[in-house]
C-alpha cells in the first residue's frame, strides 16, 4: 500500500511475509494501515471498520512494524492451571466403579466411594471422570441398539403441523381428543370431543373403547354435525387415531395433523373443552350409564353448548351465533374478533 509517496511499514513487511499472517493479523493490520493514512484518527477508524475502540486501541498498542506477529491473537490460558488434587488411588477407583456401571454418574459413584472407605466431592468424582475420558483412559460402553423405549411408527399419511400453517376460517383446524370417564367404580367410558378453533363449536360422542373403528365413527359424526366444511383435524399420537382412522381421513380428503410425544399443549383448546364437558355435563348427569341414553343426553348438552351456552372467548357469543356473523353467512356484517389461543386461558 502506499500513501503520500510513502510506503507503510506495516504493509512492506506484509507484502513480504504473505503466507505467515494469518486472516486475523492480516484483517488487524488493515485497520493500523487505515488509521495512520487518514490522520491518525481512531473514532474514523473504529466507524469505517465497525469495531469498538477499546478492540483498536488494545491492538494499536501490541502493534509493533518490525514485528508484525504482535497482530497475533494471543493464547487465553491461566498462567497458572489448577492441578489435580486426587490420589492416583482414587482416581483408580472411580474408573473400576464406573467400569463395572458404566450408566452410573458421579453422584451415584460417590456413595459407592463412601462405602469402600474413600472421602470425596461430587464435584471432584466429576474431575476425575473428564480426566479420564480425556486422556483415553476410560471409554464409555458403546450403545448395542438395543431400546426398551416406546418406538414412534411411521405414519403413512398424518404429519405434524406445518409452521406456516394459518388458521383463518371455521373448519381450518379441528381439533380431536379422547376423555376416560368413570361414572361408578369399574365402569370406563372412552369420551371424544372435536372442537373448531376459531367457532369454537363442539360435537361429542361416548363409546366403551377408543380404537381406530370408534374413532373413525365419530369422524363422521363431527364432518354430519359441524356446519361447516372441515378442512384439517389434529389429534395426539394415541392408537386410536392411526390405522382405520387415519386411512378415513386420507380417503375424506382432510389433512391430519399429529402431536409431537409428550404435548397436550399444542392441542390446548380440546383439551380445555374436556375439563368444561366434564365439570358441567358429566359431574351433574344422573341418568342412564349406558352408551346408548348417555349418548343422547350427551347429543342435547351439544345443543346447549353450541347454541345457548355464552362462550367468553367469542364475547360472550354463542358458536351459532358467532356463525352467523361470519361474512360468507352475513354479507357486510362485521365480524367480531376471537383471537386464536384465547380460549385455553379465558376458558371456552
Amino acid at each position: 500500500m502506499r500513501v503520500r509517496g510513502a510506503i507503510l511499514p506495516g504493509a512492506a513487511r506484509l507484502s513480504r511475509l504473505p503466507a505467515e499472517l494469518t486472516r486475523e493479523a492480516r484483517r488487524r493490520l488493515e485497520w493500523i494501515d487505515w488509521y495512520h493514512s487518514h490522520g491518525s484518527n481512531a473514532r474514523k477508524t473504529c466507524r469505517h471498520f465497525s469495531i469498538s475502540a477499546d478492540t483498536f486501541y488494545r491492538w494499536l498498542r501490541r502493534y509493533n512494524p518490525r514485528d508484525l506477529s504482535t497482530l497475533e491473537s494471543r493464547s487465553r490460558r491461566p498462567r497458572r492451571v489448577r492441578q489435580p488434587t486426587w490420589s492416583p488411588e482414587l482416581s483408580e477407583a472411580v474408573l473400576r466403579l464406573r467400569e463395572h456401571y458404566p450408566r452410573w454418574g458421579k453422584d451415584k459413584l460417590v456413595v459407592l466411594l463412601e462405602r469402600e472407605g474413600w472421602r470425596a466431592s461430587t464435584s471432584m468424582v466429576g474431575r476425575i471422570l473428564k480426566r479420564l475420558k480425556e486422556t483415553g483412559v476410560l471409554r464409555e460402553a458403546p450403545a448395542n441398539g438395543i431400546s426398551a423405549r416406546k418406538r414412534q411408527r411411521p405414519r403413512p399419511y398424518a404429519i405434524r403441523k406445518p409452521k406456516g400453517y394459518t388458521v383463518r376460517e371455521p373448519g381450518d383446524l379441528v381439533e380431536v381428543d379422547t376423555l376416560d370417564v368413570r361414572p361408578i367404580p369399574g365402569v370406563v367410558l372412552k369420551h371424544y370431543t372435536a372442537r373448531d378453533l376459531v367457532s369454537r363449536w363442539d360435537v361429542l360422542g361416548v363409546y366403551t373403547r377408543a380404537t381406530a373403528t370408534t374413532a373413525s365413527a365419530f369422524l363422521d359424526q363431527l364432518l354430519q354435525r359441524m356446519p361447516f366444511t372441515v378442512r384439517a383435524i389434529q389429534v395426539d399420537g394415541g392408537s386410536e387415531f392411526q390405522a382405520v382412522f387415519e386411512q378415513a381421513c386420507q380417503r375424506k380428503g382432510l389433512s391430519l395433523f399429529v402431536l409431537p410425544p409428550r404435548s397436550p399443549k399444542l392441542n390446548g383448546h380440546v383439551e380445555r373443552a374436556q375439563r368444561t364437558h366434564t365439570e358441567e355435563f358429566y359431574e351433574l348427569y344422573d341418568g342412564d350409564l349406558e352408551v346408548e341414553p348417555l349418548n343422547r343426553a350427551l347429543r342435547a348438552w351439544e345443543g346447549v353448548y353450541d347454541t345457548v351456552r355464552p362462550h367468553q372467548s367469542l364475547r360472550y357469543l354463542t358458536p351459532q351465533q358467532f356463525l352467523a356473523l361470519q361474512p360468507s353467512n352475513a354479507p357486510g356484517t362485521s365480524r367480531p374478533s376471537a383471537r386464536k389461543g384465547q380460549g385455553a386461558a379465558r376458558g371456552p
